[in-house]
């Protein structure tokens, strides 16, 4: 007989859902919830005004949080942990078998990497890349220089950290201006593409004083753009259908880019906007490039049980990498486009064998009994 597992999801939930989080994941149910008071922090934060808009948006809605502790229950037995102060504590106390790591973390470049290194400490297996992949992956820079060691291509770039650093003299036009340290296109507007000397330096400003870190200037590539979702690990990688961002959908006049107002503020799920295609329309000889490149990214940056790469062509067609994220955003419902559903969608998969898709492959990894 198989053995059901005792599985810890652990999440940070966004403000605006904390309250109905409490209500609706909370209650006397211990063993389901083991909540803390990240939430009312996070409220008063917000309230005080100390905060950006963008400030959460990396961080999860109940209704995801609810989407992936139910497609967990379909098999094992599950803990709900909330990733705030009191994480470490409530995770000593449950002992899971495996953890379900969901939580994006807070505060610093190494946010993400916060409870992996916990559960490094307490020994607690748990599902994908370990702490260092983490922290290196949420530096852009870092991304870049280990994917160009390896003669990965990827735009040309540099840091920036002051207005009057001589770097800012040195970036080819025209260029996009990113947080060194950010996801979930957070501090990428339409406005950071540049293509004046003028514009460069308005947004290396807006970043230095509204993220408080380093600029990252990188060539900005004209060409097409995809998205690539991987569940698996070294020798049982599986690649899903490839998706495009279709940029003619777009307002008039913006950027053709896939920015924080194209992917939160334009697509809503009550108005959606058609900025997907999946499987991307594509000659096989390229697809087959952009696969392989982002496998053998994947296998260099040590990343684990899944992973979502940001591609894009330049003029003459050559794929590049731009972004890696082995902590993917996954919004359950179709409408609201989350790009890593939507590749498992295109691959056969719902959102449940999704989610234990991921599972299966760090209780593979760590060699723990699997169930499905």
């Amino acid at each position: 007989m198989q053995k059901q597992l005792h599985v810890a999801l652990v999440y940070n939930i966004r403000p605006e859902d904390s309250t109905a989080g409490e209500k609706e994941m909370g209650g006397s149910e211990g063993e389901r919830r083991e909540s803390g008071g990240a939430g009312v922090i996070v409220a008063s934060r917000l309230k005080s005004g100390k905060t950006k808009s963008d400030t959460y948006a990396e961080w999860d809605t109940e209704e995801t949080i609810l989407a992936v502790e139910s497609a967990i229950k379909l098999y094992h037995r599950v803990t709900l942990i909330e990733a705030d102060e009191e994480a470490y504590q409530k995770l000593l106390a449950v002992r899971p078998d495996i953890v379900f790591n969901i939580a994006e973390g807070l505060n610093g470049p190494s946010r993400e990497a916060q409870i992996p290194a916990i559960l490094e400490f307490l020994d607690i297996p748990y599902t994908g890349s370990d702490p260092v992949t983490l922290g290196i992956c949420l530096d852009k820079s870092r991304t870049k220089e280990i994917l160009s060691y390896h003669g990965i291509p990827t735009p040309a770039f540099s840091v920036i950290e002051s207005l009057k650093d001589p770097s800012t003299r040195q970036v080819h036009l025209p260029a996009i201006v990113k947080p060194l340290h950010e996801g979930s296109s957070k501090g990428i507007f339409s406005a950071s593409v540049v293509r004046t000397p003028k514009e460069l330096q308005a947004q290396v400003a807006e970043v230095l004083n509204n993220y408080s870190e380093p600029a990252l200037v990188e060539q900005f590539l004209e060409g097409r753009e995809f998205t690539v979702a991987m569940v698996g690990n070294r020798g049982n990688l599986q690649v899903y259908p490839i998706v495009e961002i279709k940029f003619d959908s777009l307002p008039k006049g913006v950027s053709p880019i896939y920015s924080y107002e194209a992917k939160w503020i334009w697509d809503q799920a009550e108005h959606p906007i058609d900025v997907h295609e999946c499987p991307a329309t594509m000659e096989k000889s390229l697809e087959k490039e952009i696969r392989e490149m982002c496998e053998k990214s994947f296998e260099v940056l040590r990343c684990r049980d899944w992973c979502r790469m940001d591609v894009r062509l330049d003029s003459s067609g050559r794929p590049h990498i731009l972004e890696v994220n082995p902590l993917p955003g996954i919004l359950p419902n179709p409408k609201e486009h989350s790009c890593f559903p939507l590749a498992a969608r295109a691959a056969g998969y719902d959102y449940n064998r999704m989610i234990n898709s991921v599972l299966e492959s760090a209780i593979q990894r760590y060699g723990l009994v699997s169930l499905t």
